[in-house]
């Protein structure tokens, strides 16, 4: 591995081409209509239902970092007084998946053995797809720590962006495939830029502060500093630009991580050990190959669904696109070029 991490091309032109892209990733305003349509049509139905549930949008549609055209949000349904049990969830979603199926939606899919039932299913009218938990209430406290995140530093959105685009062009944003999940993605350029010196970013759970947000959800306590606004600015002694920032996430991920040993966390803004999770051994299906922790449901690793095999290929496209960065002129064509699968 170099020494340092290497860009070939002109750096000030690169980073000009990279905010390009980057705003040309962002959500249009249709888009986001699209999804305030469909959140309301689906809040309607399942509050017909369920008179005395609220329907919560979380997830990228709903913590500014969500790319165009990936028209799909994510909604859970909180049910005061439902018992917390797999079983309870999972006889929800069926019941839900009905219900959807007589409205009409289309491509309804009840995934009831996931590790989080979920309803699955598109919108007829708004082509958009949705994908529906219950008291999913974890994962709004996520969406609200990634948007605070979001806030505090624009390059975050920006680097974010460029890093689901590349994954979704390589074909390594799946988590069902045994790659990684968009989310999963978002925690790696945080921990990148709490690392970075200065950092751009602090460890918002780790961070005194008197205004703290604080949750409990089943087990598991939430608390942070979310006082965005004195906190906008934190990484202004970090001069690093968008070009220089996406460089090191990839020379990161291609050379210098500890797959081995190593367990990114956003909570401590660093790295812990595997042995201090508990991760090195396969349980069942999950192997901790690439360990990124989260944030609040500490036990979770988000990089359980990556095998033996597609831990290969996604360190063999990290370290392709840290060796196009190196060695190209004018790298973004190939950077970004579709992988071809099978001809597809």
């Amino acid at each position: 591995p170099p020494k340092q991490p290497q860009c070939r091309a002109n750096l000030a032109v690169l980073n000009e081409q990279l905010e390009r892209l980057a705003a040309s990733l962002a959500p249009t305003e249709e888009e986001r209509r699209m999804h305030l349509v469909t959140l309301e049509s689906i809040t309607a139905l399942l509050t017909r239902e369920w008179p005395n549930a609220k329907v919560h949008l979380f997830g990228s549609a709903a913590n500014e970092l969500c790319v165009t055209s990936s028209n799909d949000i994510d909604l859970t349904l909180e049910l005061p007084g439902l018992d917390e049990s797999q079983e309870a969830k999972a006889a929800l979603v069926e019941r839900m998946g009905v219900l959807f199926e007589g409205a009409g939606l289309v491509d309804v899919l009840v995934l009831n053995k996931a590790r989080v039932p979920v309803c699955k299913a598109k919108h007829p009218v708004t082509g958009t797809r949705m994908d529906v938990t219950v008291n999913n209430m974890l994962a709004l406290v996520n969406t609200k720590l990634l948007r605070d995140y979001a806030a505090i530093d624009s390059r975050l959105r920006k680097l974010v962006f460029l890093v689901k685009h590349w994954a979704k062009r390589r074909g390594v944003n799946d988590s069902y495939r045994g790659t990684l999940s968009s989310y999963a993605y978002v925690l790696l350029c945080i921990s990148l830029l709490q690392r970075r010196n200065p950092a751009v970013l602090p460890a918002l759970q780790n961070m005194p502060g008197k205004n703290r947000f604080n949750w409990s959800v089943g087990q598991w306590s939430c608390s942070f500093n979310d006082d965005v606004d004195s906190l906008r600015g934190y990484g202004m002694p970090n001069k690093e630009s968008l070009a220089e920032l996406l460089v090191a996430f990839f020379d990161y991920w291609a050379w210098r991580h500890d797959y081995n040993n190593s367990v990114v966390s956003i909570r401590t803004g660093g790295l812990l050990s595997k042995q201090s999770k508990n991760w090195t051994m396969r349980v069942g299906s999950e192997r901790h190959l690439v360990c990124i922790e989260d944030p609040f449901e500490l036990t979770h690793d988000l990089g359980r669904t990556i095998d033996k095999t597609s831990v290969v290929g996604l360190r063999r496209e990290f370290e392709r696109a840290a060796r196009l960065l190196a060695a190209e002129e004018d790298p973004l064509g190939l950077l970004f070029e579709p992988v071809n699968y099978g001809g597809r």
